[in-house]
């Protein structure tokens, strides 16, 4: 019993480090503080506790501090009619560019890619799923179901640990691949460019992996 009991705590100690950091905010709910927009376009309001985007061309908020290894928790609701927006992650800001890792948030109901994996300014759908691979196509959605719900909130977790990358959307795991492509870099959230349209997110925090 107590080698039992002993090889339990040993196993938790060595588990522990993974998880060592806790979840800190992102936004403080009334400012943007730790936040900065690398474009010359785009609104942001703060509005209940909320950052809303709207403008009239495409435009990324990134986190002025680099991740590399994490959990990354946030809330999202598209605005009606066209949409498409994404978290992205250890991504790349430039002037009037960001490029990198983005979890999708697919406003298109029958498509259904919400929760895939895509490579902004780079590769595209090159993992999950694989555009135009209908095998790919399917068994991302047969992964996905109906996780996604378009019109409302929908709440989206990504961990980072080193070439792993997962992505959550409520709670259902729809993309789990490995890739080296990135080790680190900002996070960001996403106005797609649709005119007149407001892109809402809420309850943006983060837990850094040791």
């Amino acid at each position: 019993m107590k080698s039992r009991l002993l090889f339990a705590a040993l196993a938790l100690a060595v588990s522990i480090p993974a998880f060592a950091g806790e979840f800190v905010s992102l936004f403080d709910g009334k400012t943007l503080s730790g936040w900065k927009n690398p474009y010359d376009w785009g609104q942001i309001d703060i509005v209940n506790g909320e950052i809303h985007l709207t403008g009239e061309k495409k435009f990324f908020v990134v986190t002025e501090k680099t991740y590399g290894d994490f959990i990354f928790e946030g809330d999202i609701l598209l605005p009606e009619g066209q949409a498409n927006s994404g978290f992205m992650f250890r991504a790349h800001a430039e002037k009037n560019k960001v490029f990198g890792y983005q979890a999708e948030v697919d406003g298109d109901a029958n498509r259904k890619w919400s929760g895939g994996l895509y490579d902004e300014g780079r590769r595209m759908w090159f993992i999950s799923p694989i555009k135009g691979n209908k095998e790919s196509e399917a068994a991302f959605r047969a992964r996905a179901g109906d996780a996604f719900k378009r019109n409302d909130w929908n709440t989206y977790r990504i961990e980072c640990r080193g070439k792993s990358l997962k992505i959550f959307v409520n709670g259902v795991l729809t993309t789990d691949v490995e890739d080296d492509k990135d080790a680190s870099g900002v996070i960001a959230i996403q106005h797609h460019g649709e005119k007149g349209q407001t892109y809402k997110f809420r309850n943006l925090r983060i837990q850094e992996l040791k």
